[in-house]
């Protein structure tokens, strides 16, 4: 009940604060409009997840898996430290379609829908999902309100999420991969986005991580189990931009007509 309705409080206060002070600052055009763009120029993650998953690659080639593993433990959830290069590039691509999701089209979704201040109420639920949305002892009761509310508002925005990366790469296989292994997958929502890129680049997501201590058996996405380079990594991060562009450009169209 304590982690309920800390949820409700910030979610709810995040949207209210937002939405009065926006109300407020609209009789300022000006200033109206460059509030707007600074509040959804950094409720976008693109270029960071981009910029940060490019950085785990470089850091493997350069250094070595030492520090690949520590530079990637910036960015995923997993256990690093006994990852193989192969998984180390696997997880980036994971987390590169995933993170597509929740921290792009998702808060441009909400966006459009109702404004900077719904884009940020879903921003304050993705951030508590991932601060205490864990299925630990720890946070298991506490985080549970939190860790179900993230699955409720990333439902649509996941699946939405690997249609576009299907139609932007015109890959018939990651549409095949979407309905064959996105339900498969422990997260309700991850698994679609991740089918999506695996059947797009025709490789394997999944398969066990240790997470906090604990080894936890996902289910393979995928069945062709080859070396991940460095070009798929790239390829990747290419559809995260091409279908952030077009989830703007259908909205443009939308409002035009």
């Amino acid at each position: 009940m304590k982690g309920a309705v800390l949820s409700i409080l910030l979610v709810a206060g995040t949207w209210l604060f937002l939405f009065l002070m926006l109300k407020y600052i609209s009789q300022f055009k000006v200033i109206s409009v460059v509030v707007t763009s600074v509040f959804v120029f950094y409720g976008l993650a693109n270029h960071s997840l981009i910029k940060e998953s490019i950085a785990v690659i470089k850091q493997l080639n350069k250094n070595g898996i030492q520090a690949g593993r520590k530079q990637l433990s910036r960015i995923v959830g997993r256990e690093t430290d006994r990852l193989s290069e192969n998984e180390i590039r696997t997880a980036v691509l994971e987390t590169l379609a995933e993170n597509l999701s929740d921290g792009v089209i998702a808060p441009l979704l909400y966006y459009f829908v109702g404004g900077v201040p719904l884009m940020f109420a879903y921003k304050m639920v993705n951030t508590l999902d991932s601060m205490i949305g864990y299925k630990s002892e720890k946070y298991r009761n506490f985080g549970w309100f939190a860790a179900r509310l993230d699955d409720v508002i990333n439902f649509i925005p996941a699946r939405i999420t690997a249609l576009l990366m299907v139609i932007v790469t015109l890959n018939s296989r990651g549409a095949k991969f979407i309905f064959k292994y996105g339900r498969k997958h422990s997260s309700p929502n991850a698994g679609y986005p991740e089918a999506a890129l695996a059947g797009i680049l025709n490789c394997r997501f999944g398969g066990p991580n240790f997470y906090h201590g604990i080894l936890v058996n996902k289910p393979f996405i995928g069945s062709n189990s080859r070396m991940v380079t460095d070009r798929d990594i790239y390829i990747a991060a290419a559809i995260n931009f091409v279908s952030t562009l077009g989830i703007i450009a259908l909205f443009v169209l939308f409002n035009i007509a």
